[in-house]
């Protein structure tokens, strides 16, 4: 009896010693394409690959506000479609959306989808020369005061209101990658989504994480890069460099569409890196508030909200590439 208690024993022993070989922790990195860009995404000291789980995260959130996918729950509100009952992720972005809207002033709006459609930044790919005219009458319909949330669904002023919340929607995702991370006690991480970045902790030989920005000013020199320490950070950058159409009679249109103006030309500001410890979503909102806005009234901003760190890139009046930066 003693024999096979002492074998059941070492069966045991061995199973253990297996199983402990299996949950061994190492570290991850995971590519793949979300949102019409590319993801990378590091995480340290981790038992799983979690891929699958992160997948189905990414779907949630396409099926809510992607404006790419028919069926999804923004492009139903889209289409008219009445007491279409929104789910989490939808709230939480219309939620911040409002707040971001509100503290800049109107720069950040995501309702004008129909003028980003129009110059053939959206899904539609209509790349229509809009002329004055046409702009008067698409901002009729422009205004996040126009939508309202209302017992789950949202109501609309206007039915040719059109929502877009892909200048926040990269920075969400981040976002909720981030939480899950958070949710399985992963302690150090850097999480990439088309350009946008949040991280979390050190990395094994306990430096912090590290990103090497380009400085277009500075961009034949050997200082032709900024340093940037994120870890415990979100950054998030809007610019106009390569996301730009020009039409045959040679006349530029670019993707930031001044939501006071209807117009989708170029302000002195040619981009906007913004950093700060608050979600990605804020950083990635603000950024895009940013390009809008301009650079005068960008510094008018950061006066009032100086937590809130960015890199900026305008032009000088003879066209010169300058820097204005906090961080």
């Amino acid at each position: 009896m003693k024999t096979i208690q002492s074998v059941l024993f070492f069966l045991a022993l061995l199973l253990f010693i297996s199983c402990k070989k299996e949950i061994k922790n190492q570290d991850y990195i995971l590519k793949g394409g979300v949102f019409g860009t590319t993801y990378k995404i590091t995480y340290l000291n981790a038992s799983k690959n979690y891929q699958k789980s992160l997948d189905s995260l990414f779907l949630v959130i396409n099926n809510s506000v992607s404006t790419y996918i028919p069926t999804s729950d923004i492009s139903k509100v889209n289409a008219g479609e009445n007491n279409v009952i929104i789910d989490d992720v939808f709230t939480e972005v219309f939620k911040k959306s409002k707040r971001i809207h509100k503290e800049t002033n109107g720069f950040f709006d995501p309702t004008v989808g129909n003028l980003v459609n129009a110059y053939g930044f959206g899904p539609k790919k209509e790349k229509v020369n809009l002329t004055s005219q046409e702009i008067d009458s698409s901002m009729q319909f422009v205004g996040l005061d126009k939508v309202v949330l209302k017992n789950g669904t949202i109501v609309k002023e206007k039915s040719q209101v059109y929502l877009d919340f892909n200048s926040i929607a990269k920075g969400f995702g981040i976002d909720i990658v981030s939480r899950f991370f958070d949710a399985k006690q992963i302690d150090s991480y850097l999480i990439e989504i088309g350009g946008e970045i949040k991280a979390k902790g050190l990395k094994n030989n306990k430096e912090p994480w590290i990103i090497k920005l380009v400085n277009p000013v500075k961009a034949d020199d050997n200082d032709g890069f900024k340093i940037i320490n994120l870890s415990n950070k979100s950054m998030a950058t809007s610019g106009n460099y390569r996301k730009f159409r020009i039409t045959d009679d040679g006349k530029k249109y670019v993707h930031t569409i001044n939501p006071k103006t209807g117009l989708a030309t170029e302000s002195n500001l040619l981009s906007a890196s913004v950093i700060a410890t608050s979600d990605c979503a804020d950083v990635d909102a603000y950024a895009t508030a940013f390009m809008a806005m301009g650079l005068e009234k960008t510094k008018e901003f950061l006066e009032k909200h100086s937590e809130i760190k960015v890199i900026l890139i305008y032009a000088d009046t003879d066209g010169s590439l300058l820097e204005f930066s906090t961080y």
